[in-house]
């Protein structure tokens, strides 16, 4: 009888079609996830023209899919460290593609509202899922860069959203953009296909060939022999998963991680959902306002990849430390009248160090908590943090209804970041 160590198994891995497969369809899901949660900062401008809503309506609508997404990551994360990752997965698809798709048909502020945070529930719960279960296939020396090149998805889906916005929303309406959203829910068959189940929810079901399948796929020259036993060592505890964050010395880091999604998210959705309108009303045209959105999120691509793979090099709270404070730097900068060139590298560089670290912080909770309680801490860092992204929306709203100067908008979205950067030093070094 031989034992099968599948945690060194994955750990010791070569990249292969295995991998591949992983990254694609995990990225394929974030895109479209990306792409429904940026597409309110694209339909903004007409919904306030439309529907005739002040600053403080537009950033309490915003809200809504934020509320859905914090409840969405505290209930949904936990739920597949016991019932599996994939069908959890799978409803969260459901949930946000179709509600999503529902929003184009939406006829006033209350509809909107509703299907904007039934979908946030999905949205906010596939994040935690997909990213524990990328961290449980990646190989050891790589697994920062894969997580954060899957999550660039993210980004992907939001550049998307703004490529969109700009073709179909002067001719079609605000409602057309909505109605891509349904892709998703389309593909879901092939993505079920092709999506592995947790191998520690496989272990502890002891399904054997299933196990013997994956380790094929991770190791070519492996030969399943009838008597083998696969083991997925995970750390054991008496305590609810919730309270086990708090257990083993984890206390002040988890506290930590959630101060820094807080202010990070805050960030974000604060630029996400105000920077066109902005730019609008700092005196460029809709087009032009809509394309600093995607600007942002091509810079959150470069933010993410490489913040990863200098995590894999380097600590990843040292990559966090130095994002942190380059946005809270160039966020601040975006208030000063500058050129086309600098301004657009400003906003790029905000992109990639605020989508992108919010990334590279994924990745990093992710590796800390054990196995155990993995997707509990990522649901829950998330969701804590979440409460940053709805106060983000409103926070715009607020400042606008005040009507400050230009920079003390950005002032106020950009004092996060030195907190979130204060925050960081207090987490652990050891990642798991």
């Amino acid at each position: 009888m031989r034992q099968i160590n599948l945690h060194q198994e994955i750990d010791n891995a070569k990249f292969g079609r295995f991998h591949w497969i992983l990254l694609s369809v995990c990225a394929l899901i974030i895109i479209f996830d990306g792409y429904d949660l940026v597409i309110y900062g694209v339909v903004l401008p007409k919904l306030m023209a439309s529907w005739n809503l002040s600053p403080l309506q537009a950033g309490a609508l915003g809200s809504y899919a934020l509320f859905g997404m914090m409840f969405g990551a505290l209930f949904f994360g936990p739920l597949s460290d016991r019932i599996g990752r994939k069908k959890v997965i799978a409803l969260c698809v459901i949930l946000f593609s179709f509600f999503t798709f529902l929003n184009g048909f939406a006829r006033d502020v209350f509809e909107f509202g509703v299907c904007r945070f039934i979908a946030g529930l999905g949205i906010g719960g596939v994040m935690p899922n997909v990213v524990a279960l990328m961290t449980e296939y990646a190989p050891k020396k790589i697994r920062n860069l894969l997580v954060t090149i899957m999550f660039s998805g993210y980004s992907v889906g939001g550049m998307l959203s703004a490529g969109l916005g700009m073709w179909l929303v002067p001719d079609f309406g605000w409602s057309s953009v909505f109605f891509v959203a349904i892709i998703p829910l389309v593909l879901l068959p092939v993505i079920l296909k092709f999506l592995p189940e947790s191998p520690g929810f496989l272990s502890r079901g002891n399904q054997s060939s299933h196990l013997a399948n994956i380790v094929k796929k991770l190791n070519p020259i492996f030969k399943h022999q009838p008597d083998d036993v696969f083991v997925y060592p995970i750390e054991t505890s008496n305590s609810t998963p919730l309270v086990a964050l708090f257990k083993d010395g984890r206390t002040l880091t988890t506290l930590m991680f959630w101060v820094s999604f807080f202010m990070c998210l805050l960030m974000v959705y604060a630029l996400g959902s105000w920077l066109p309108k902005l730019m609008n009303q700092a005196g460029y045209p809709l087009g032009s306002s809509i394309m600093f959105l995607m600007v942002l999120n091509i810079g959150a691509i470069f933010g993410a990849v490489g913040g990863g793979w200098l995590a894999d090099k380097l600590n990843p709270r040292s990559v966090l430390t130095a994002f942190f404070a380059l946005a809270t730097v160039s966020i601040s900068l975006l208030g000063f009248k500058s050129s086309a060139i600098v301004l657009n590298l400003l906003v790029a560089i905000a992109g990639a160090t605020t989508i992108g670290t919010q990334i590279v912080l994924y990745s990093y909770v992710g590796q800390f908590y054990p196995l155990k309680i993995r997707s509990t801490g990522i649901g829950w860092s998330s969701g804590v943090g979440r409460t940053g992204a709805i106060l983000g929306p409103m926070l715009g709203g607020t400042l606008l209804s005040m009507q400050l100067p230009t920079p003390f908008y950005f002032y106020a979205f950009a004092i996060p970041g030195l907190i979130a950067c204060v925050a960081i030093q207090f987490t652990n070094r050891v990642t798991r």
